[in-house]
Parts: C-alpha cells; sequence; structure tokens
C-alpha cells in the first residue's frame, strides 16, 4: 500500500469538521496518507519555531473511542508542545475502509501521518490498540520514536500462564466483536448495549466518561462501515497481537525507546504476576500501577497521564 502523505482541505473536509466535537484550543485538519483520508485534532503552538524545540506528542487512543478520548489531556501537554491526536483507521472522522487494520498497516499509517507533518521524532503516548501501534512503531522504526507511554498494554513480552487464561476471560467481549457478522451488530444495533457496557463496568472512576462522551464514542459506531471497521481492529489487531504476543513473536526484538506502561489496578491486565516477561528485551522500561483507576486512563485520570508523561519527556529528551 502506497503510504506517501499530505495535508488535505476544502469545501468537504471542511463540511466534516463542523460535526466534529469542539474543545478549545483545539484545531482540526484532514491529512491524506495513501488512500487513507485521516481526520487529526491538534493543538499547542502553531508555529512549530514557537515550542522551543519541544519534541511534539502523538496521542493514539483506544477502543470504543477517537481523539475525543484525550479531551482532558491535550490541555496539559499543549503548553509547551505540538500535540497531534489523529483518529486511527476505521476510527471517529477518519476514513474506515474495508482493510488495512492488521498492526504493520496501522504503523504505516501513523509514520504516512508524522510524515505529512515533517515531523521527523515525536513522543509517544496510546491507550489499548493505540498502545500496541506506539510500542511496535517504537521498535521497527526507534530513530522516529522519542519515547513511549503505554497504557493498558504493559509490553509485548507477556508471557503464558494459568493465570493469564483467568485474566483474559474478564474481556471475554474480545473473540465475540471479532466475528465478522455478529460484531457490527453488537456494536451499532438496537441499545448498543455490550459498547455501553464496555464503557462502564470497566471504569473506577465514576462518569469519567459521561453521557454526552458515551454518545460522542455511540454515534461513531452506528455507521456500518466504522461498526465492521471496530471488528477488523479486534480481529486484526488484537486477537492477532494477542497471539503473536503469547506465541514469543518478539522474543528476538528488543525496545531501545524510554517507556512507561500506566495500567489501572482495575484493570484486566493489572494483575503484577503477569507483568514480567519484558526483562531483557527493553533498554528502560517502568510499569506503575494506579490504584485509583480502571482501564480507561486518559479518562479517568488524566492528570496522572500527564504526569507520567511530562516525567518520561523530560528524561528521553
Amino acid at each position: 500500500m502506497d503510504h506517501s502523505a499530505s495535508r488535505a482541505g476544502g469545501a468537504a473536509a471542511l463540511s466534516e469538521v463542523l460535526a466534529v466535537p469542539t474543545l478549545d484550543g483545539v484545531r482540526h485538519e484532514f491529512v491524506q496518507v495513501g488512500d487513507l483520508r485521516m481526520h487529526v485534532a491538534l493543538a499547542g503552538p502553531t508555529d512549530p519555531t514557537a515550542a522551543s524545540g519541544a519534541t511534539p506528542v502523538l496521542l493514539l487512543h483506544g477502543f470504543p473511542e477517537h481523539w475525543w478520548q484525550w479531551r482532558a489531556v491535550i490541555p496539559l501537554l499543549a503548553t509547551d508542545r505540538r500535540v497531534i491526536c489523529p483518529d486511527l483507521r476505521g476510527c471517529g472522522w477518519t476514513d474506515a475502509p474495508r482493510d488495512g487494520y492488521d498492526i504493520a498497516t496501522q504503523v504505516a499509517d501513523v509514520v504516512g501521518l508524522l510524515d505529512a507533518f515533517d515531523l521527523q521524532r515525536v513522543h509517544l503516548v496510546g491507550h489499548e490498540c493505540g498502545a500496541l501501534v506506539a510500542l511496535r512503531l517504537a521498535l521497527d522504526q526507534p530513530e522516529r520514536v522519542a519515547s513511549v507511554v503505554s497504557m493498558t498494554v504493559p509490553h509485548l513480552w507477556i508471557r503464558w500462564s494459568p493465570r493469564l487464561l483467568a485474566t483474559l476471560r474478564k474481556v471475554w467481549f474480545d473473540p465475540l466483536l471479532a466475528i465478522p457478522g455478529l460484531g457490527p451488530l453488537l456494536l451499532s444495533r438496537g441499545r448498543q448495549r455490550l459498547p455501553r457496557y464496555l464503557m462502564t463496568s470497566h471504569l473506577q472512576v465514576p462518569d469519567a466518561i459521561g453521557p454526552h462522551d458515551e454518545e460522542l464514542y455511540l454515534e461513531r459506531l452506528r455507521d456500518p462501515a466504522r461498526a465492521r471497521a471496530s471488528v477488523a481492529v479486534h480481529r486484526d489487531l488484537v486477537m492477532r497481537q494477542l497471539r503473536s504476543i503469547l506465541r514469543g513473536a518478539y522474543t528476538d526484538r528488543r525496545l531501545e525507546v524510554p517507556t512507561v506502561a500506566l495500567l489501572g489496578a482495575g484493570d484486566s491486565l493489572s494483575d503484577a504476576r503477569l507483568l514480567g516477561g519484558y526483562e531483557g528485551h527493553a533498554a528502560e522500561l517502568t510499569i506503575e500501577i494506579l490504584e485509583d483507576a480502571g482501564h480507561f486512563l486518559p479518562e479517568e485520570r488524566p492528570e496522572r497521564v500527564a504526569d507520567a508523561a511530562r516525567s518520561l519527556f523530560a528524561r528521553a529528551a
């Protein structure tokens, strides 16, 4: 797939921007990456030289969210550096083609986006699916990545154990969402009970995702193309990467980029007995468990996320 990139605009793009939720200090663009038109939310200095050389930050969302997931983190990081929040392939206001949801293509999308903005190096902050993309990009092209903050995904060297099986039972919905015929129905039809359940049952902070926020996520999933895309993400990215990790696909790879992994104590992979396996595979990786948080860290504890990111940025500068 050709991942040449360019900045896109025009009346058609503007009409879609008007449907995007507004946030103070955030502007929106569409970027053409190969055949994919990506929506990007931007904050911080508009003139790159105004950031005093500070390395920009790229925020990569998880499921079932889009750029809005970072609404409370953006203003905390954008005071002195550029912040770029794309909607990943099939999510938010980015195109939702029928294919391209595997890890390699998702990484290529992000690299194309960096090229479109002429960014040689960025800090990556990723949640869930976005964290998988961030970690793989850091492995594949470490020269483009200054640091990684990974949330809900501790690392790529998780080892199989009976305890892990018990943990994986808590995410019983992932295999269901990966089924082509069933997944889209569960996500987009009726009262959308499953995505509503995911956004409420995995919170430790009540109302971190309020009714307005929930509706912004659910509305996008009512689009059949985006519901299909979410199924493809679970099948081609989440499930395949999990199988690859457990089969040792990354045993010959080493992460050279400074990395912090954040997990909420209420999240399914927060069992400290499951977090080993990365020793010898990462030059600088620390894992922090937030006792007062669940799965959706950027929305439950945005200040803690921003503090961890800023601390890492300072060490990795």
